[in-house]
């Protein structure tokens, strides 16, 4: 069974303007969701405060939990039914901090059981201090940077003979984010302009395919974290885990994509980049889409069996898997024939009229080495002819050799002999 046939040839590249404007528009929505609701809402491991679980044996709802916890949570306390109807599950966050976590269950299962009567249960309490949760976000998003930084520097060791290059971006990033903690600037700021000063140092160090594989990751995080800003979700530890396991998940279907353009590009490179790039496509598009299913259905089940301590997991987990395999296909990919037109209209020679300019240099060279023979060539005859003429005008300046005695007639009659014979 094939679901989807060996020999498909889909136009892919020809769709990378309308996929790049469809992420576009996303990612702005998701953009413009967190700047009206002021950023995330930030679970209790990154803002800091206690998080409280409770299941309660009869339906009940957020106002009368309020009033029966009124002494230990504050006012502002954030509560929200988790888990189906009948499971009776609330979840309680706030920011009211207490010094005593392990006789804090009982005291909240004494207060819910005087204005429920017994049976109600405290599942789990987690309290975390603001400083503790401002240190874990930033070594989050320090994690999530240097992630992006070391793919960066695989890619460019894998794909590209430039290795000094991707060094070289890895020890100057290094370098400017320790300089930049020191100066104590917000994390958001600091790895925000970190990441785009690696793009940059990607598209000027001539590393197509880091780049390329660094905006589609980033592609798929700001849509997850648009989507759980859309939906008002917790971004929680479990949240950042899911982002940097799809991060990997992403990254290992654009490397499958990215290997089959590497081999294209070797067998014959007299086709167009355009035509390689899309063959490469459509010759990994079963994996690709028969991989993405497997894990979408597994991650499914968990998300609808696996109970509410991983249900944002595998939110972000679902989001991730559609987004990654639509980024290696439509994001990754076409970044390669954006990049190279782009680089075409530079006043550089691009990459593959270099051989054509090698080869005609030779020629020219070969040419000029030709001319400069016959001009030697021509050269000597003049110089022979000169010589000739040379030696003929000496030889007539020579006086006239003198002529030749001729032998007179003898005055003897014949038959008569010498005197004295």
């Amino acid at each position: 069974m094939q679901l989807i046939k060996p020999d498909i040839n889909v136009d892919f590249v020809k769709w990378r303007n309308k996929a790049f404007l469809l992420s576009g528009t996303i990612i702005l929505a998701g953009l413009i969701v967190l700047f009206v609701r002021g950023g995330l809402r930030m679970g209790v491991d990154f803002a800091g405060g206690m998080l409280i679980q409770v299941k309660f044996d009869k339906p009940t709802d957020s106002s009368h939990i309020r009033q029966a916890l009124g002494s230990i949570v504050s006012h502002d306390a954030f509560i929200q039914q988790i888990g189906a109807k009948n499971d009776h599950q609330y979840l309680i966050r706030t920011n009211t901090i207490h010094e005593e976590l392990k006789s804090l269950s009982g005291v909240i299962e004494n207060a819910l059981t005087k204005a429920y009567g017994p049976g109600q249960k405290v599942l789990r309490v987690e309290m975390v201090g603001p400083k503790v949760g401002r240190d874990l976000r930033q070594k989050a998003l320090q994690a999530i940077f240097f992630a992006f930084l070391f793919i960066a520097l695989y890619i460019s060791m894998r794909f590209e003979p430039k290795a000094s290059a991707g060094l070289a971006m890895l020890l100057a990033m290094g370098i400017l984010i320790y300089l930049l903690t020191e100066l104590n600037i917000n994390a958001i700021i600091l790895i925000g302009g970190a990441l785009a000063v690696t793009l940059a140092l990607c598209w000027f160090l001539r590393l197509p395919y880091a780049l390329g594989a660094l905006l589609s990751l980033v592609h798929d995080i700001l849509i997850t974290v648009g989507i759980f800003a859309l939906f008002n979700k917790e971004f929680t530890l479990e949240v950042f885990a899911a982002l940097l396991t799809l991060s990997g998940y992403s990254l290992n279907d654009t490397i499958i994509v990215y290997d089959r353009i590497r081999e294209n590009r070797n067998k014959d490179k007299r086709v167009p980049f355009s035509e390689m790039i899309n063959g490469a496509i459509n010759q990994t598009l079963s994996r690709t889409v028969l991989t993405s299913m497997t894990v979408f259905f597994v991650i499914l089940m968990l998300f609808l069996f696996g109970g509410t301590v991983i249900h944002d997991f595998c939110f972000a987990m679902l989001i991730g898997v559609i987004t990654g395999s639509y980024s290696s296909v439509f994001v990754a990919s076409p970044i390669l024939v954006a990049y190279e037109e782009l680089r075409n209209k530079r006043p550089a020679v691009p990459a593959s009229r270099r051989g054509e300019a090698g080869s005609l240099g030779a020629k020219n060279g070969g040419a000029g080495r030709s001319k400069l023979q016959e001009a030697k060539t021509l050269r000597r005859i003049d110089s022979a002819s000169s010589q000739k003429e040379i030696s003929g005008q000496e030889s007539d300046e020579k006086p006239a050799a003198k002529p030749k005695r001729q032998k007179s007639p003898s005055s003897r009659p014949a038959g008569a002999r010498k005197p004295g014979a």
